[in-house]
């Protein structure tokens, strides 16, 4: 009975999580629909790491701010994600010290 709840559980933890994959393969969008969900991976990944650039030091969120600022000026600069990151982290030391 048991290894039935289990398989049961799995299928329907995994239809939701294959059924847009395949459909997405199917169906075109509009251009807008495009835009609008190729911007929801920026947009979470801003919301996951600006919490952390304010309060990387509470009593001091300038740090954090100029760090932020630091790593969104080497990503402008096309520098590679690992420099980006080392650079932020850096520059938070550097200040800290």
């Amino acid at each position: 009975m048991i290894i039935w709840m289990i398989i049961g559980m799995a299928v329907v933890t995994a239809v939701p999580r294959f059924l847009p994959a395949l459909i997405v393969g199917f169906v075109t969008f509009p251009k807008w629909v495009d835009r609008w969900l190729n911007a929801i991976p920026y947009a979470a990944l801003g919301a996951l790491i600006f919490p952390g650039i304010i309060s990387v030091k509470p009593d001091a969120p300038q740090i954090g701010i100029i760090a932020g600022l630091i790593g969104i000026f080497l990503a402008w600069l096309n520098v590679h994600i690992i420099f980006v990151v080392l650079g932020a982290i850096a520059s938070v030391f550097l200040m800290t010290l």
